[in-house]
């Protein structure tokens, strides 16, 4: 019996002087998350299947498959975030974990993408940096609400 491949996640931690409310906001609202992420069809409700859509590049189509795994308001939200058409049966196969800790200044926020295989060396390199702009965008747009 083989023993599966070591998997390897992207963490990125920022402490964001904002309340967990605001940040849950624009973790959990569409029109919210597209002004940071991408465009998407999400609901924060467990079960609910969605896509993010960006324009399609070399090797990515642009469409990321996802399903709802845990949300527990102003504290933690989990999807899956896995590769999409063609490559939906081999490709992909990641979950995204945020988790808002409050702090004494606004509130810590903790995003992982877990499951990267040995292989998936691309989309690793292309996730951490990519995870780094978004968590920049998150704050902008939770700047931004009232």
């Amino acid at each position: 019996m083989t023993k599966p491949a070591a998997t390897r996640s992207i963490v990125v931690e920022r402490e964001m002087t904002h309340p967990s409310e605001k940040i849950w906001r624009a973790l959990t609202q569409g029109a919210l998350i597209e002004a940071w992420l991408m465009t998407n069809d999400f609901q924060p409700i467990v079960g609910h299947r969605f896509t993010f859509r960006a324009a399609p590049m070399p090797h990515w189509n642009g469409v990321v498959d996802c399903e709802v795994l845990v949300v527990e308001p102003n504290k933690r939200l989990s999807y899956s975030w896995n590769a999409s058409g063609d490559e939906a049966a081999e490709g992909l196969k990641t979950v995204v974990t945020w988790t808002l800790t409050p702090t004494k200044n606004g509130v810590l926020v903790r995003m992982e993408q877990a499951g990267f295989r040995p292989e998936e060396e691309a989309n690793y390199q292309g996730a951490r940096y990519g995870w780094q702009r978004y968590i920049g965008g998150l704050e902008r747009v939770a700047a931004g609400l009232d």
